[in-house]
């Protein structure tokens, strides 16, 4: 889910970015028969989907359904359920039958108890009925520390967004997550209205 221009001019340096920016490094003065210096592109902040992601339909539940995830991110199965991930985000894609459709009073006491044992330094966010792909959901949001990178050993803050989506006997729960800090409020938009059931 921005460009910081490094000025060129016969004065002083142009002042520091904002602190949201990588602050650039100070340049000497030009003269006029010198070209320009090229705009730095900032960084995306951890987490933070590019805005020219493109999304492919990925189908699950045995043709059930479908719905759009980021082209090029990994995938793993495991069992009922499909894992798309990329750095630092996550979706996680899991099906399974039911017998009626989940409502915000059903999973805050069967999916929120459950996630409080789960989910490292689990902290409750909310519970509540939405609209998504022109049908009802229940969204569950809640914070998370992820799994201790192998590498650096670093653990990150994580936002989680739940979508639980019901049709004909299949649930599916859309599993949304990244650092708490990252803006994917539009990708994760567009991945959770892209659901459509087949049948």
């Amino acid at each position: 889910m921005l460009l910081a221009a490094a000025g060129c001019s016969s004065g002083p340096p142009a002042p520091a970015p904002a602190t949201s920016l990588p602050a650039a490094t100070p340049t000497a003065a030009v003269t006029s028969s010198q070209a320009p210096s090229a705009a730095a592109t900032e960084s995306n902040p951890p987490g933070d989907i590019p805005d020219n992601q493109a999304y492919v339909r990925f189908g699950a539940a045995g043709g059930a359904l479908s719905v759009k995830v980021p082209e090029g991110w990994g995938r793993t199965d495991h069992g009922a359920s499909v894992t798309f991930t990329d750095k630092l985000n996550r979706i996680v894609i899991t099906t399974s039958n039911a017998a009626a459709a989940p409502t915000a009073a059903s999973l805050s006491r069967a999916q929120v108890p459950l996630l409080r044992t789960t989910v490292p330094q689990f902290a409750a966010g909310s519970v509540s009925a939405a609209r998504r792909a022109g049908q009802s959901v229940v969204v569950v949001r809640y914070q998370g520390d992820s799994a201790q990178d192998p590498v650096t050993g670093k653990v990150v803050r994580d936002a989680f967004e739940r979508y639980v989506y019901f049709h004909n006997g299949v649930e599916l729960d859309l599993t949304l997550s990244g650092p708490v800090k990252a803006d994917n409020v539009d990708p994760w938009r567009i991945v959770s209205d892209s659901v459509r059931w087949n049948r």
